[in-house]
């Protein structure tokens, strides 16, 4: 057998092993060294690759990019521990809540503003869940908008900064890139930053928001008799002692934390690691002034942080393991070829990544998809002559398709959980698949202009890669043209 068609039997083995629900990091390492010591007795795997993995290891446990994975977790956390959600969800109720979209709408701002401060999807969809879908049912939404509005909205933190999937993107992407300009003779390639991801994902981002918007509206013209306006009384009740105090003490403190994080990234002033540490702080703060930074509050937002980036390295550990047994195995030659050989060049490469992304998203969430898949296909598509920015945007619009596609999106089952008894689960299921649409329909936009994801990072910074033409990586030569001129 040759040892390429051993690497795919080995990829069926390890998807078999997390679609039954073993542990991601152990099953991608486990099975890996396993294919790794069966194939060498054979004479198909030369054990010298693994010679690579102390190295490995010890790379991304001192990366400097990765520490802010725990801060902004951190930060997210003390911020979910503070409920500053109740009073975001609350006032924007009251002041968008005349009209019947209204509080529908302001569902979508308090999500984006969560998704700019905390981007926890788990708990920014079940608070919202717990507060404002019992008041869009007695305000006559019908379940299955109220249902997938909150889900919508709740996932917003995976594309708009600052987002975890954009930090770990931008650690894989970057590897993808620099895989794909060695290859191509070119020994220093410009980096791929964090910086760059976050800036490139602010227009998709609220784009997104917009067209959820819009869909709200339209369902408003189309089925005015599904959605009422809130009450005056209770409008006027959430200002009874002034509607300015109530917006300064509700909206400035979240809104000037998340001006101080992304604007001190977006501004160069420091790095993401930088800036997530001075939004940990300022959780903190906020949450002293709020009176929410208890011993408790503290120890348990902690103990939370921990166990959420001790899994996500663990998995990123497992995740090297299989890399390196892949390539040993020559499995990415076997993946260059099948997709340099599809039909389409470039588009049809990339409708082939972005549907298989999108159903491996029933079944995976965002992490596993992010460490398994892209650093296998990324190379291929970088030296096809993808823009690594605008591809790993269109994979981040992806992977947030896979908290919201049923009938395993982790946002569904946040808010059945807390969704009451009168919400049935297809109610939720058919609810978001508006939504499922509105991304397919943003991954069309950003195919077409995809100047929508590159322009401001090139603006702002002076950020452009030189696409790389597949047919000249033999002679280490490259095809000139800017971030966002993308040969279909």
């Amino acid at each position: 057998m040759e040892p390429e068609y051993l690497s795919l039997i080995m990829v069926g083995v390890i998807f078999s092993g997390l679609v039954l629900g073993y542990p991601v990091a152990f099953t991608l390492g486990g099975v890996a060294l396993l294919f790794a010591f069966g194939a060498s007795f054979f004479g198909l795997f030369n054990l010298n690759y693994l010679n690579a993995l102390p190295g490995n290891i010890y790379g991304t446990m001192t990366s400097d990019l990765l520490i802010a994975v725990p801060l902004f977790v951190f930060m997210g956390v003390v911020l979910e521990r503070a409920k500053i959600a109740e009073e975001l969800l609350e006032t924007m109720a009251g002041l968008c809540g005349s009209f019947k979209a209204g509080l529908g709408i302001s569902v979508l701002i308090v999500g984006a503003m969560l998704a700019a401060s905390t981007g926890i999807v788990g708990a920014t969809v079940v608070t919202m869940g717990l507060i404002s879908l019992p008041s869009m049912l007695k305000n006559n939404y019908c379940a299955k908008l109220s249902c997938g509005t909150i889900c919508a909205a709740g996932t917003l933190g995976q594309i708009i900064p600052p987002s975890i999937v954009l930090i770990l993107l931008a650690d894989q992407i970057s590897n993808s890139w620099q895989t794909a300009q060695l290859n191509a003779g070119i020994p220093s390639p410009i980096p791929v930053s964090v910086a760059d991801l976050f800036v490139a994902a602010i227009i998709p981002g609220f784009a997104l928001v917009a067209l959820y918007m819009l869909w709200q509206l339209l369902y408003s013209i189309l089925h005015p008799t599904k959605m009422s306006p809130l009450p005056l009384e209770e409008r006027e009740a959430m200002f009874a002692n002034g509607k300015i105090k109530r917006i300064l003490k509700t909206l400035m403190p979240p809104l000037l934390l998340i001006m101080l994080v992304l604007g001190s990234i977006l501004g160069g002033v420091a790095t993401a690691t930088e800036s997530a540490a001075v939004g940990a702080i300022g959780a903190m703060i906020l949450a002293a002034c709020r009176r929410q930074l208890s011993y408790t509050n503290l120890r348990e937002s902690m103990l939370a942080t921990m166990n959420v980036s001790a899994m996500v390295f663990t998995i990123l550990i497992g995740a090297g393991i299989f890399t390196i047994v892949f390539r040993g195995l020559e499995g990415d030659l076997l993946v260059t070829e099948v997709i340099s050989d599809l039909p389409g060049g470039l588009l049809g490469a990339m409708l082939v990544t972005m549907l298989v992304m999108f159903l491996l998203g029933f079944f995976l969430d965002f992490i596993q998809i992010i460490f398994v898949v892209v650093p296998i296909v990324a190379p291929v598509l970088l030296m096809m002559g993808a823009d690594p920015i605008w591809l790993a945007i269109m994979m981040a619009v992806n992977l947030q398709t896979s908290f919201l596609t049923p009938p395993f999106g982790f946002s569904l089952f946040y808010l059945r959980g807390v969704a009451p008894a009168s919400v049935k689960t297809i109610d939720i299921y058919r609810g978001v698949v508006p939504f499922v649409l509105i991304q397919i329909l943003m991954l069309v936009i950003l195919s077409l202009l995809p100047a929508i994801a590159t322009a401001m990072p090139e603006w702002l910074y002076g950020t452009a890669f030189e696409a790389i033409d597949m047919s000249q990586v033999d002679t280490g030569t490259t095809a000139g043209g800017k971030s966002w001129s993308i040969d279909f």
